[in-house]
């Protein structure tokens, strides 16, 4: 009988580390190799919140709005009460264009979480809003 080996998988360890390092790439202002590095995070826990958050604020940073919305979303899904996640769907969708959307999303945040950067974000996309309606 032969000694099998478990199969090569990334260990919960190497993913972790995999994470950290995407996580300080976001950081420093590198998305698209914080995207590369949580690429077998991402592959590994599609359903984990944190990674999709991270992959989310990656796309976002990299103005791959689309993908930033879905993780997002994702994360909402997942989490209704993290308010981070709202306050970058929000700003998501602000710059997709989608003002009312992005109101209700940063309105939300900013009742879990009463921060002075949510409620700046809020009377941006207000005072955006009231100009289209003229």
């Amino acid at each position: 009988m032969v000694d099998q080996e478990p199969a090569p998988q990334h260990s919960g360890e190497a993913r972790f580390r995999a994470f950290r390092q995407a996580e300080a790439l976001v950081q420093r202002r590198r998305p698209l190799d914080a995207l590369k590095a949580l690429e077998p995070v991402l592959d590994a826990e599609p359903d984990k919140p944190s990674v999709q958050l991270l992959a989310g604020r990656a796309y976002f940073h990299s103005a791959q709005l689309s993908r930033a919305e879905r993780a997002l979303t994702r994360v909402v899904e997942l989490d209704p009460a993290d308010h981070y996640a709202r306050f970058v769907l929000g700003r998501t969708l602000q710059r997709l264009g989608r003002l009312v959307e992005a109101l209700g999303q940063l309105k939300m945040a900013s009742a879990m979480n009463p921060v002075p950067e949510y409620q700046d974000a809020i009377g941006e996309v207000s005072a955006r809003l009231a100009l289209e309606r003229g």
